[in-house]
């Protein structure tokens, strides 16, 4: 992707969890700290860009400091084309499958979190290190993760950690809780309390049952 599009889709990205109605105070924060990486991967249901993706993933978890705060990956994938939220889940979970197949030659699963997505206690690892997911698109049924693109946020499972350490987290997930009320119209179903239940639920963003069942499956290291 040529660099004008690139930059402009990061734009659009800055400028829309820059609103001021916009729920997502740690976001926000982010984007005052210049905390937020982008990545152009395509179309988020090939592995084109896999490869290229998965590098700079672990590079930027390699850099990131274990008391880093309010900071993010962002990949984005424009070319995707619309997608209804099931379509999305799956190639969601696709990319992140063939993701942790190609990080798992190198790198062992993070041992802060488990590898079985059914755990409340699971988070998405590569390079090493726990990730919460955060999918976007444009057919979401919740406003606030609604993008014009499709985009998967990355963010350091560590920094949650910290904030509970610091006794800011309940509070930061309180405010963000409000807001989403006030910007969507109702409480987002799908937010459990850390520990309750797995966060794999929440990744994609569609509401889902108590029967459901995560396509994904962690592999060893070689």
């Amino acid at each position: 992707m040529d660099t004008a599009n690139q930059q402009a889709d990061a734009k659009r990205f800055i400028d829309r969890i820059g609103g001021e109605a916009f729920p997502c105070v740690g976001a926000k924060s982010a984007l005052a700290r210049d905390g937020i990486t982008f990545f152009d991967a395509g179309d988020l249901r090939t592995g084109d860009a896999d490869a290229r993706l998965l590098r700079d993933l672990q590079a930027f978890a390699a850099g990131a400091a274990d008391e880093a705060l309010f900071t993010s990956f962002v990949a984005l994938f424009p070319r995707t084309p619309a997608l209804d939220e099931a379509a999305f889940e799956q190639a969601l979970w696709q990319r992140l499958q063939a993701l942790h197949g190609l990080d798992a030659r190198d790198y062992g699963w993070d041992a802060s979190v488990s590898d079985q997505p059914d755990s409340p206690h699971f988070s998405m690892s590569l390079g090493g290190r726990a990730f919460y997911v955060i999918g976007m698109h444009p057919g979401s049924n919740r406003k606030a993760r609604r993008f014009h693109c499709a985009a998967l946020v990355f963010n350091l499972h560590s920094q949650f950690e910290k904030l509970r350490e610091d006794g800011r987290y309940d509070k930061l997930r309180d405010s963000i809780t409000q807001r989403d009320i006030a910007f969507s119209g109702s409480r987002n179903p799908m937010l459990a309390v850390h520990g309750e239940a797995s966060e794999a639920r929440q990744y994609s963003g569609r509401q889902v049952g108590a029967g459901w069942r995560c396509p994904f499956s962690a592999t060893q290291a070689n």
